[in-house]
């Protein structure tokens, strides 16, 4: 079985997903499950997870209402306010929507890069373990030291690394994000989505042999057994189709065997998520 593990749904709201700029005009639009479903077949998809883009608890909810209309919509990514006094209560309300598979903060876009280890996130993260879900990490380089210390405090909870932690491709350094990588997949219970690479690369001119040693610091560090593919449609359309998006990491799997691509392209989204 094969799985997208990370892509995106949404009724474009430019109020809401002002993070969508002037020049991302192509995702200036409605995104929805008919428009991937005929691409998953296509590129012999059998389903997806459902990640997601706007911090309310509107999202969570309308993604779970897409999922039990589509069923090829595997699992969902929700929001809810990880720092909130309430969050055992929040966290509740979800008990029997069993396709939310776990929850996600959009730290990328936070300026402090204490975050994720200020102690109501790390309360939250907490309950998290408690209600056995997910927590997905979105994170820019000022947050390496704080993902690092939250990973370190919460070591029954399992967390997924999303985008391989957006490496600056563009600019070709390295070190810094090799580094991290590697102190982070340190830890057992941490793993890694190999998604949104051409985004992090030059959008109009990007190469395969650009994502070479990214990708093979990745495979090197997680190991075959942490790692799954993710397309982050739509948000790939800002520089590679689906296909190409695909390409990227199919053209840098020669040395895995049978057993270890199946795993990548669904089996450990499959048991990472609890699907």
């Amino acid at each position: 079985m094969r799985i997208d593990a990370h892509q995106h749904f949404w009724q474009y709201d430019p109020n809401r997903h002002s993070w969508i700029t002037s020049e991302m005009k192509v995702l200036q639009q409605d995104f929805i499950p008919l428009d991937l479903q005929f691409i998953l077949e296509k590129n012999d998809f059998d389903g997806c997870i459902a990640v997601q883009a706007d911090q309310s608890d509107e999202e969570t909810k309308y993604l779970v209402q897409l999922a039990k209309e589509y069923s090829f919509i595997k699992g969902v990514v929700g929001w809810v306010d990880l720092r909130a006094s309430n969050i055992d209560e929040q966290l509740h309300q979800y008990k029997d929507e069993s396709i939310i598979k776990g929850f996600r903060h959009i730290v990328e876009g936070e300026e402090d890069p204490d975050f994720l280890k200020r102690d109501s996130f790390l309360k939250g993260i907490e309950s998290l373990t408690k209600y056995n879900y997910t927590y997905d990490l979105l994170i820019r380089p000022r947050h390496y030291a704080g993902a690092i210390t939250c990973v370190q405090s919460n070591p029954n909870q399992t967390f997924i690394l999303d985008h391989i932690a957006k490496p600056p491709i563009k600019s070709r350094e390295f070190d810094e994000w090799a580094l991290f990588i590697e102190e982070l997949a340190g830890f057992s219970n941490v793993s890694c989505k190999v998604s949104g690479l051409a985004t992090e690369a030059n959008w109009k001119s990007w190469r395969l042999d650009d994502f070479t040693q990214y990708l093979g610091h990745v495979f090197d560090s997680f190991g075959n057994d942490r790692i799954m593919f993710g397309s982050d449609w739509p948000v790939c359309l800002l520089a590679a189709s689906y296909e190409e998006s695909v390409t990227i990491v199919e053209s840098k799997l020669g040395a895995f065997t049978a057993t270890e691509k199946e795993a990548f392209w669904g089996l450990n989204a499959l048991k990472t998520y609890n699907l």
